[in-house]
């Protein structure tokens, strides 16, 4: 069995680059998406086993996104993770309150990452 697919939210070109290079690397599928609206789709349609969205977006911000898969019957089981440069105190909590199942700050630890998924993947959260 392959490693698992995860769906990237992320309009930023660079970060998207960066993060399916390190995660493609250890073997998982990334699936892109440069919109929230085109991420809801993909959601729904592939089934990913975790979702990581920007909370920033070009079109529905990431927190909407979370709150659209948390009340979707055939994505509410997906794990969440908001992938944000915003990691105050506040910024965090508001990541939970819109139903993120957790968060990883950017810039990104690139050792940190293919952990992180998987610990994500697994049910574990921070």
């Amino acid at each position: 069995m392959g490693k698992a697919k995860v769906l990237y939210i992320e309009d930023n070109f660079d970060n998207m680059t960066l993060v399916r290079r390190v995660l493609e690397i250890e073997g998982y599928e990334v699936i892109p998406a440069g919109t929230g609206t085109e991420g809801l789709s993909k959601a729904e349609e592939l089934l990913p086993d975790l979702i990581i969205t920007d909370i920033n977006l070009p079109d529905i911000d990431g927190y909407e996104v979370t709150d659209a898969l948390k009340k979707n019957k055939k994505t509410a089981h997906i794990p969440v993770v908001a992938m944000t440069a915003n990691v105050m105190k506040k910024d965090r909590e508001s990541v939970f309150q819109a139903g993120c199942d957790g968060y990883i700050s950017k810039p990104i630890d690139v050792d940190d990452l293919p952990v992180q998924v998987e610990n994500f993947i697994k049910g574990g959260y921070q």
